[in-house]
């Protein structure tokens, strides 16, 4: 079982936020990935996973700390964090690890320049949820439909959704190209970027 819809999503960290509460516990991740996209309302498709690209300071109270830093998630998983998103998954018939911390690799070859001044922070109990702006969501998009090879995959579909601006498709694939260097690598990239140019009519 997935997540249907934004809805189901906030669902989910608001029960992880409510056991984290009743044991005195607070922590602040940023997601990316198909939640995101779901909670930003772009798209509207069944996704298995909240991905968690980063974690920060928690905070007190309803003003948030304008830029929150972020900084690469512990491996493993805070225990109490991992416990209250494993109770959800049994209560809610979800994957074990639907609340995970796969994108973190990404922190080894860097970050959209400023992404963190462009994160909108929801708070769900004691769980404070930061989801990675529309803009940053066309970078990495971009990175995962040219690593996929191909414009069939859900990330192309999703890149779609987010209707890039020639200037944001631009700045995505030159930062995009900085993750691999390969010569391969870089035909897919220019294809892949000629192919959202064409289907989004960008001239």
């Amino acid at each position: 079982m997935g997540f249907a819809s934004a809805g189901d999503v906030s669902d989910a960290l608001g029960l992880v936020g409510e056991l984290l509460a009743a044991e005195g516990h607070e922590y602040a991740v940023t997601i990316l990935g198909g939640a995101a996209l779901n909670l930003l309302g772009i798209v509207e498709r069944t996704t298995t996973d909240v991905d968690i690209l980063a974690f920060a300071t928690p905070w007190s109270g309803d003003s948030v700390p304008v830029p929150m830093r972020l900084y690469e998630p512990p491996e493993p998983m805070p225990e109490p964090l991992a416990r209250a998103a494993r109770t959800v998954a049994r209560d809610l018939a979800l994957d074990p690890n639907w609340l995970n911390t796969g994108p973190a690799l990404q922190w080894r070859v860097g970050l959209p320049p400023e992404l963190e001044t462009r994160v909108g922070w929801h708070r769900y109990g004691s769980l404070c949820v930061g989801v990675v702006d529309r803009y940053d969501l066309v970078f990495f998009k971009l990175f995962a439909a040219a690593d996929s090879s191909g414009t069939k995959s859900v990330h192309y579909q999703d890149l779609l959704a987010l209707s890039p601006t020639i200037a944001e498709l631009g700045a995505a694939a030159a930062w995009v190209g900085q993750q691999d260097a390969s010569l391969e690598f870089s035909k897919v990239l220019d294809q892949v970027t000629a192919h959202v140019r064409t289907d989004l009519g960008l001239v």
